[in-house]
């Protein structure tokens, strides 16, 4: 069967380029079509658009770049409508993401799956309209999810288990690396421990929070400081901010970076999830425009208590988040200090992580989607 995937940014790439091997084991002659980044182009098929040419966050950014967004969606559906696939897979971004699922169901019949169900619980409740409307069968990959969309809103979900527990236990399973090799391997100081820095995905995220978390972490010389390099992000994003420092890069090594460091300062996102499953104590850091407004619409307008998915699917703060009006470089420095070795919220945390893991559970994400979709499409055949 053709299946024709749709993601906006890394995170996607890596869930879809698990979900399309998984695919594979259950349909040996599926072909693949996205827009989506190198490590799906890597599991083979056509790649269409790269997700980098499509990741602007933000309402400046997205505004001025309205042409380019425009002109990508109208060469998807268009692209879509040409190839005639047995199914429109979409995987998150759920601001470009809908709009295809709108397009594709008013003019063909090919159904609409979405990995990843689009975290319409923390804003734009709205969305469920559309995607009630418009998409044939939804997969979420948090457990927390099933209530809302089926409890609040009798919507079914497919809970298919978590893709990054997957990620990160094949990683743990395979990976070998002593800290004097890694660092060796990248040019660090084995005699020094690390503190990891994760700004985030995008390059507005990255030059927005990098800066005050190197700031941060640097009131801790006993530490060196090592930037996780985010993938597709050019290293002339990161030089400007490194000059005059003796803060180092690593590339497409975040999992082996976090394994060794002590501690870690987090941008929101996956990355903190990641961050907790390889048992790294962290603090989740997050610049915002106008804070004092984004603390009050997070107060009164957001449908949830927490910004990072360790607290969500916990249900409980296990981390600290310091985003918008928290987000200063004294309230930076004094979380960093509590959960570094010997600091007094170390080991809660460390304990907190646990009930992470026990919400997660062990499924194996991308194989239980592959198989319910390969299911659903082959009834779908038949009717």
């Amino acid at each position: 069967m053709r299946y024709y995937l749709i993601v906006g940014e890394a995170s996607g790439d890596l869930h879809a380029s698990h979900l399309m091997m998984s695919l594979r084991k259950e349909d040996p002659v599926a072909e693949f079509r996205f827009f989506g980044g190198d490590l799906m182009q890597q599991v083979g098929g056509t790649l269409v658009k790269h997700y980098r040419e499509m990741a602007f966050m933000g309402f400046i950014p997205v505004l001025m770049n309205l042409p380019t967004i425009y002109r990508n969606m109208k060469q998807c559906k268009q692209d879509i409508l040409t190839w005639q696939p047995d199914v429109v897979i979409l995987v998150d971004y759920a601001s470009f993401n809908l709009k295809i699922a709108h397009y594709i169901k008013t003019h063909t019949d090919i159904p609409i799956f979405y990995y990843i169900a689009p975290k319409i619980w923390a804003w734009k409740e709205y969305r469920i309209k559309s995607i009630k409307r418009d998409v044939n069968e939804l997969f979420s990959i948090l457990p927390f999810e099933v209530a809302f969309f089926e409890g609040k809103h009798h919507f079914p979900i497919h809970y298919v288990g978590n893709p990054t527990a997957d990620e990160v236990n094949q990683f743990k399973a395979n990976y070998h690396e002593d800290f004097a090799a890694f660092c060796q391997k990248n040019h660090l100081n084995d005699q020094k421990p690390i503190i990891a820095l994760l700004a985030g995905s995008r390059k507005q995220e990255i030059k927005a929070n990098l800066p005050t978390m190197i700031k941060a972490a640097q009131r801790y010389s006993d530490y060196q400081i090592v930037i996780a390099g985010a993938p597709a992000i050019e290293e002339d994003v990161y030089r400007p901010l490194l000059e005059n420092t003796e803060v180092h890069l690593v590339r497409n090594q975040t999992y082996p970076l976090l394994e060794h460091a002590s501690a870690a300062l987090v941008t929101s996102g996956t990355a903190t999830l990641e961050t907790a499953l390889l048992g790294v104590p962290q603090v989740v850091c997050y610049q915002t425009a106008v804070p004092k407004l984004i603390r009050f619409a997070f107060n009164h307008m957001i449908n949830v208590k927490y910004i990072s998915l360790v607290n969500l699917i916990a249900n409980q703060e296990i981390v600290s988040e310091l985003f918008a009006d928290r987000f200063t470089l004294s309230q930076i420095t004094s979380e960093l200090g509590k959960i570094l070795p010997g600091g007094e919220h170390r080991q809660a945390m460390l304990e907190g992580y646990q009930t992470v893991h026990m919400a997660l559970g062990d499924e194996i994400a991308s194989d239980n989607a592959a198989r319910l979709m390969v299911s659903l499409l082959r009834k779908h055949r038949e009717s």
